[in-house]
């Protein structure tokens, strides 16, 4: 998810949507977010680890 963000997020940098920028910039943090809690042990969505 974080490398699906950063993409989009390149993107909409390079072609000026906006949209996709915005996108980008969701999906890095809730990447992040999932990864953060998945890696202190926490269950995400039923399962340990997130990645």
């Amino acid at each position: 998810m974080i490398i699906l963000g950063v993409i989009l997020l390149l993107l909409g940098l390079f072609f000026g949507i906006s949209v996709l920028t915005t996108i980008g910039i969701i999906l890095i943090v809730i990447g992040a977010v999932l990864f953060i809690l998945g890696s202190l042990g926490r269950p995400v969505g039923g399962r340990r680890h997130y990645w």
